[in-house]
């Protein structure tokens, strides 16, 4: 947020917010991890044997399911960190939200690709501390 003040037909810029470098971390690891989501999503969407479990379902859903929850959950997290890296306080907000989800999947999706889970639930509790840390007004630019 930038405030203008003018003084005898001078005009001066301040800003009144924080520049945060854990909001642009965040932001772009939401857009990496979004981008590895989509990806995830693709893959078990049109190549069900790429993935190894037990008879072919994992927790409840087969793969087809969670295709599409990798693929919608991906592209909502690339949008999300284009609006972190905007400053908007409701992406930080959606974003911790997602993170939580896609942790919680990728727990769920252990089974299927155990190393990439454990290092995708290590990146979204990263970006859960990235997007609280910082304060309210605090700007990723």
């Amino acid at each position: 947020m930038t405030t203008r003040m003018t003084h005898g037909g001078r005009t001066t810029s301040r800003q009144d917010y924080q520049i945060s470098g854990w909001l642009a971390f965040a932001g772009i690891l939401s857009i990496v991890v979004g981008a590895f989501n989509v990806i995830d999503g693709v893959v078990a969407l049109f190549k069900d044997n790429y993935y190894v479990a037990n008879s072919g379902q994992l927790l409840v859903f087969d793969f087809t399911a969670w295709g599409w929850y990798w693929l919608v959950l991906g592209a909502l997290q690339i949008i999300i960190g284009f609006g972190v890296l905007a400053g908007q306080m409701w992406a930080r907000v959606v974003g911790i939200v997602f993170a939580f989800l896609a942790a919680l999947g990728h727990l769920a999706f252990l089974a299927a690709f155990p190393i990439w889970s454990v290092l995708t639930i290590a990146l979204c509790i990263l970006m859960i501390y990235a997007l609280i840390a910082p304060a309210p007004g605090a700007r990723g630019d």
